[in-house]
């Protein structure tokens, strides 16, 4: 993939900030799966959906960071062609270090370098946090383009009115600016985008263990609509 064009002052200052803490995030979170259930159960559903309706086009994780979840969907063993995306090239050199028998490449999800209708399954796993307001319909037009016709994505993200601004992290500086949403607004988005919504989830924070949270959490699943005589289903979850 080509390397992507980074004029917009927030594109810059994620990377160089992931950039900056990539060594130390990998192994602060490098097991905090194992401690969330009902995301790794979202997961694997989701993962399962792909499997059984995605045509066996690969499935890309797009912000995939150090590839934690890259390497869980992959580790499912459901024959998932599964791949990595990532804006920040030192959070993929710590990806490929954990994870050397996947593809990682660095992109950006407001202009991804694939091929219209390729993607069997979108994740989008904490990484449209980092994306403004204005920028977030770009990106999920970029979803629906490369999603193949009744492929499925799923969104997770904190969830709020207001954004959370770091300027330290890990020990390091950084400038990251967390969006917080409603799952309704995201929802929203998505099918104003063309995607069919199948579920939209909350989660209440956890305060207690290794990973405290300082917000709910939200999930949003939904999928391009099947082509059907030359135009495209309306909502799948009308349609169901």
């Amino acid at each position: 993939m080509t390397r992507p064009e980074l004029s917009p002052d927030f594109l810059r200052a994620t990377r160089t900030s992931y950039d900056a803490i990539a060594a130390g995030y990998a192994e602060w979170t490098r097991d905090e799966l194992a401690g969330k259930p009902l995301e790794r159960g979202m997961l694997t559903v989701f993962a399962e959906l792909v499997a059984r309706d995605g045509g066996g086009l690969p499935l890309a994780d797009v912000g995939c960071g150090t590839g934690r979840v890259t390497g869980y969907l992959h580790g499912l063993g459901l024959g998932l062609d599964v791949f990595g995306i990532d804006l920040a090239p030192g959070m993929l050199a710590e990806a490929r270090k954990d994870h050397p028998g996947l593809r990682f490449a660095e992109g950006s999800m407001l202009c991804l370098d694939l091929p219209d209708a390729s993607l069997g399954g979108l994740l989008a796993w904490y990484s449209t946090i980092h994306v403004p307001d204005e920028e977030l319909p770009r990106a999920f037009a970029e979803f629906h383009r490369v999603l193949a016709p009744g492929a499925y994505a799923l969104l997770g993200f904190q969830v709020g009115d207001e954004p959370l601004r770091l300027t330290e992290a890990l020990g390091e500086e950084v400038a990251l600016v967390f969006h917080r949403r409603q799952p309704q607004r995201i929802a929203e988005l998505l099918r104003e985008a063309g995607l069919g919504l199948v579920s939209v989830t909350r989660r209440e924070r956890e305060t207690d263990g290794p990973f405290p949270e300082r917000a709910p959490q939200g999930f949003v699943l939904v999928r391009r609509p099947v082509v059907s005589g030359g135009c495209e289903d309306g909502d799948i979850s009308a349609a169901n």
